[in-house]
């Protein structure tokens, strides 16, 4: 059975060079489970709130780069990272908090440069189940 993401997950962009900690707000719906720590949900995607950089960026389609690298002279530059989330994580979980679905490690999401976001840790070491 694959993890639920909580909070102080470790993520990471393909396209960044450092991973980042995903930052679940405090309240509803995160307070309906919270088992030590409060698990995400698909909405917790919103740039400089609950994800805020991955380091440098190194897509090619990111504009900051394009203006590094022709500052440049053409050599390739990277930018500092500012994410451009632009859908909810995807596949949802089946678990449910307050209406809302939570998501497993397995789930992505993605950056318009290019990015995808991958969970590396989902921040809790094991599943506990309904008797």
């Amino acid at each position: 059975m694959p993890f639920l993401v909580a909070d102080t997950a470790e993520i990471m962009c393909d396209m960044g060079d450092a991973p980042d900690v995903l930052i679940v707000e405090p309240g509803p719906p995160h307070t309906a489970i919270s088992m030590p720590m409060p698990l995400a949900v698909v909405t917790d995607f919103a740039p400089g709130v609950n994800i805020t950089t991955f380091g440098m960026c190194n897509s090619p389609a990111n504009p900051a780069v394009i203006a590094a690298t022709a500052a440049a002279s053409g050599v390739f530059t990277p930018a500092p990272c500012v994410p451009a989330i632009v859908a909810p994580w995807d596949p949802p979980a089946s678990v449910l908090l307050d209406g809302v679905a939570a998501f497993d490690e397995f789930a992505t999401c993605e950056c318009m440069w290019e990015g995808t976001v991958l969970v590396t840790d989902p921040g809790q070491a094991s599943v506990v189940t309904a008797p």
